[in-house]
């Protein structure tokens, strides 16, 4: 139980720093973290279309968003 509350002050002490960062430097965080969102949001739509070329995909597609077919 001792080392989840280590982890839990230490991870709550990054999630401070994170938050004066971003309180500090309002225009900075945002262009740090663009291309890595963008990455991130362009790998799942290739994910997707990858997926969507058989018919057990579209199943898995429709199943992960919940539409019934």
């Amino acid at each position: 139980m001792e080392s989840k509350r280590v982890r839990d002050k230490t991870h709550m002490e990054q999630v401070e720093r994170w938050a004066r960062y971003i309180r500090e430097n309002p225009d900075k965080w945002k262009s740090k973290f663009k291309e890595f969102i963008d990455s991130q949001i362009i790998i799942s739509r290739r994910f997707y279309k990858k997926l969507a070329e058989t018919q057990e995909g579209m199943e898995k597609i429709r199943l992960l968003r919940g539409i019934k077919s």
